[in-house]
């Protein structure tokens, strides 16, 4: 164990060295009866060694701060205020100013994307973070506690709980729980990168066919390109498969988590096999013109689940 005196030299300099910068009494925040008088006291430069080591051991004190107040850790009731949107405004700096995280004012407010924000429209804001839970058949207040990392009776009493019971199909605030991360980046936008630098020349949606067969939905975005430009994974995952057809000419397909899959279509060359394991951003082909087209791009397709999803809301 060291012995405290082992640290005394160290004390001493930031001692002098507060009295010589300062040049006023040592702890402003203490009473006056502690206040050293450079003038008046005896010993080394003016003042006593009992004092220095007095004054340290008080100024050890003031810097170890107060424990914060119970209550202010203490579950509490569920209030709401309210924010209107203005010009400018994005989730993440209304989190920033309401002190807040960005998943309680995401699942508050039920927002599904977040670059849709309105201006006036007005959002709930919460008197503490959290985020809500749909009951479904099976759950119980100490599973989802568990699920949620959450403590069973601070949920209890955000919500005015008087047992556990729960009603299927209600909703019930989680205090300090968290969205998982892949909900939130679908939210954001920010799930999967560009797979090609260019402008969407035809968006996800109906429109006209090209090919004169009337009013159709297209199930993807073209992202106008040069033939021979790099083609990247829009996120890691699995090469499900790599074929041609004659409507998408060379493609290739990527199994990623959470259900998603993406398609890439039109391409002049594939440089990678079913199997292989790809990077966010790895170079899997490259922009063609293959298949049914009109002109070099890429189709983009994204699936959830066995169904298209538009892209761009996924996007970054």
């Amino acid at each position: 164990m060291n012995d405290e005196r082992d640290f005394f030299p160290l004390r001493l300099m930031l001692i002098l060295s507060l009295v010589i910068t300062l040049g006023f009494p040592l702890l402003p925040g203490l009473n006056s009866a502690r206040s050293v008088d450079l003038e008046e006291e005896d010993g080394m430069g003016g003042f006593s060694m009992e004092q220095i080591v007095f004054e340290f051991d008080m100024f050890d004190e003031e810097l170890m701060g107060v424990a914060e107040p119970v209550e202010f850790s203490r579950p509490r009731l569920l209030v709401f205020d309210s924010y209107r949107v203005r010009s400018g405004d994005t989730i993440s700096q209304i989190a920033v100013d309401t002190g807040l995280n960005e998943d309680t004012l995401l699942s508050v407010n039920g927002i599904r994307n977040s670059r849709l924000l309105q201006i006036n429209q007005v959002l709930r804001i919460p008197n503490q973070d959290g985020i809500y839970h749909n009951v479904s058949t099976g759950d119980t207040l100490l599973s989802i506690s568990e699920r949620c990392n959450a403590n069973m009776e601070a949920i209890k009493i955000v919500n005015e709980m008087f047992s556990d019971n729960l009603a299927i199909n209600s909703s019930i605030f989680i205090p300090s729980a968290r969205m998982d991360w892949i909900a939130r980046q679908e939210i954001n936008g920010d799930l999967f990168i560009w797979p090609v630098t260019g402008r969407i020349t035809s968006p996800y949606g109906f429109r006209m066919d090209p090919f004169g067969r009337g009013r159709q939905f297209h199930h993807g975005i073209d992202i106008g390109a040069s033939s021979g430009v790099p083609i990247r994974a829009a996120m890691s995952g699995r090469v499900l498969s790599t074929a041609y057809n004659s409507t998408y000419g060379n493609f290739i397909v990527i199994s990623h988590h959470s259900g998603y899959r993406t398609l890439y279509a039109h391409l002049s060359s594939v440089s990678v096999r079913p199997g292989a394991y790809v990077a966010t951003g790895e170079r899997i082909g490259l922009v063609g013109a293959t298949g049914l087209v009109t002109g070099p791009h890429l189709h983009f397709t994204v699936y959830r689940d066995g169904v298209t999803v538009n892209p761009r809301t996924l996007m970054r």
